[in-house]
């Protein structure tokens, strides 16, 4: 099935690596206008035919000034976040509160700001960045990650139930694990990056590591997918079967 999604203008966070960048290529491949945006601005040099801007979705004036300047918005990809390792009782609690503010409140802050236009145009798509790690599945060593990405699926019900009869649709990604220079680096971290990369290999069932561009397939269906409202979408190589 071939998305078309000429003439919509999506607006996208952390699009300076990983799903965002590739998210951000996709959708101008879908023949959108694309503002890619990540506090990072330097990393969003070379990105083919996309407006860039830089971008703290920490900062609520940062986020206004950057949303009013991008237009009418018909498609928000909210794709910024963090990953944190540990235990309940290993979580420090300013990591927590960091974790909740990078992964659940900026979502809030940009659906706030793009939101009122989208309903005065009664159109509009929202995506939000969850993962398996959440709700839908746990997983060992992922205590303050999965409490956000929970938070993030019930973000996007009740988003999603506010508005469905107002021509809003909100959908949240729930990816396995995808290959980016984040994972990497994570698993840099525990001192045996191929022990611990041949670790989330096996426990996929496919046996690869899913790669940003089939995330970001995901991204532009369900931006296109008008009948398609409130649901955790997995993309996780059937870890979740």
């Amino acid at each position: 099935m071939t998305i078309d999604l000429t003439g919509k203008r999506v607006l996208i966070t952390a699009a300076a690596q990983g799903i965002g960048r590739a998210s951000a290529e996709a959708f101008v491949r879908a023949g959108a206008s694309v503002l890619a945006t990540d506090i990072n601005a330097a990393g969003l040099q070379g990105l083919m035919d996309c407006d860039t801007a830089r971008l703290d979705v920490l900062d609520t004036a940062s986020v206004a000034e950057v949303c009013a300047a991008a237009g009418p918005v018909d498609i928000l990809f909210n794709c910024a976040g963090i990953v944190h390792g540990g235990t309940v009782l290993e979580c420090r609690e300013e990591e927590l509160d960091f974790a909740y503010d990078l992964n659940v409140k900026a979502m809030v802050r940009m659906v706030r700001a793009v939101l009122p236009g989208m309903l005065e145009r009664k159109s509009g798509a929202i995506l939000n960045m969850s993962s398996v790690a959440s709700s839908v599945k746990g997983v060992p060593n992922r205590f303050v990650y999965s409490t956000t990405k929970a938070a993030v699926l019930g973000l996007t019900k009740a988003i999603a139930a506010d508005y469905v009869a107002d021509g809003i649709r909100c959908n949240a990604i729930c990816p396995g694990t995808v290959q980016s220079p984040s994972l990497d680096e994570r698993l840099a971290a525990t001192g045996d990056y191929d022990a611990a990369r041949a670790a989330f290999v096996a426990r996929q069932p496919m046996g690869r590591i899913a790669e940003a561009e089939e995330v970001a397939d995901l991204a532009v269906y369900l931006a296109g997918a008008t009948y398609t409202t409130g649901q955790a979408c997995c993309v996780d190589g059937g870890w979740t079967l």
